[in-house]
């Protein structure tokens, strides 16, 4: 029997880290428990999921992840330009806030104030990551059959 190596249909435990090209650690699991997801289940962006593939127990990759593969260009049109009027009078608004705003559809917006003066308040709505490359590590601990129900 052929062992089974990440893919559609599989569960995976992982040691993962994202960090920026210039060494700067974003995230990592390497000091801690594994996770655990199932391929396609949307935990892991596609890009990073697919580096995945073909991959079994105990394999290890460093991959280099373009903007495309993870979070995406920075899109000039998620960057607003509300009224200071908009905002309570008493808030302390300072470059890098993090703001929470209402979506369309009722959910949760973050957005990052990156100017701002007596008359307006600029918001930047891309992820933090948004336009930047990328490097991917994992370390596959476990790939196993995903439970279906």
């Amino acid at each position: 029997m052929s062992e089974l190596t990440v893919g559609p249909g599989t569960r995976v435990t992982l040691h993962f880290s994202l960090a920026l090209t210039d060494g700067t650690v974003v995230d990592s699991n390497f000091d801690g428990d594994p996770a655990v997801f199932d391929v396609g289940d949307g935990s892991l962006l596609a890009g990073y999921e697919e580096a995945l593939f073909g991959l079994s127990v105990g394999d290890e990759i460093r991959v280099e992840m373009s903007p495309e593969q993870g979070f995406g260009q920075h899109n000039p049109s998620n960057v607003q330009v509300f009224k200071r009027d908009d905002f309570e009078l008493d808030m302390d608004l300072e470059t890098g806030l993090v703001l929470s705003f209402a979506d369309a559809g009722g959910g949760e917006l973050p957005g990052v104030v990156v100017d701002f003066d007596d008359e307006e308040v600029t918001v930047d709505f891309n992820h933090p990551l948004a336009g930047r490359q990328l490097v991917f590590r994992a370390l596959v601990k476990a790939v196993e059959p995903a439970v279906t129900h």
